[in-house]
């Protein structure tokens, strides 16, 4: 993740003095250029970040539906729609009627996206190291741990 920082006519990089002082604008710039590096590392291993989301979340709670697999990602209903139709015409999950809710679709990884997603999985460890290689890992830790409180505050979790 290489960032260029042009400097002003007197010589001083704004940006840095920026970021230092707006730290949603900081983060802003941060998160969209990880979502730059990852949605280049999806395109080269051929399974979307949003795709590998649903796989993951999929093969870790079991089956539900795309509701709930887009309230949980965070990712827009509609997208969602797509994402499930791109999965379900490769083979990697099946949609089925919601035992528990006729008027709703049950998603269901199969055996074929567990083995996609085990695919897409070994190349994520080397993909992070790259992304955050200027961060140490106690740095990475802190981030981390940061970077949750700041979305429990922010979806209603606990402050």
């Amino acid at each position: 993740m290489s960032t260029t920082t042009r400097t002003t006519d007197r010589g001083t990089a704004y940006f840095p003095r920026l970021a230092a002082e707006r730290l949603d604008i900081a983060l802003c710039r941060a998160s969209a250029a990880v979502a730059r590096a990852a949605e280049v590392h999806a395109a080269e291993e051929g399974l979307g970040v949003g795709q590998h989301l649903v796989l993951q979340m999929l093969d870790a709670v079991g089956p539900c539906s795309q509701q709930t697999l887009s309230e949980e990602l965070r990712i827009d209903r509609s997208v969602m729609v797509g994402i499930c139709d791109d999965l379900e015409q490769a083979g990697h999950v099946r949609r089925e009627r919601n035992p528990r809710d006729r008027r709703s679709y049950a998603v269901t990884i199969t055996d074929p996206g567990r083995r996609r997603l085990a695919e897409a999985q070994a190349s994520i460890p080397a993909f992070l190291q790259d992304t955050f290689h200027a961060l140490t890992s106690e740095e990475r830790s802190q981030l981390s741990a940061i970077l949750t409180k700041l979305l429990q505050a922010g979806t209603g979790g606990p402050r």
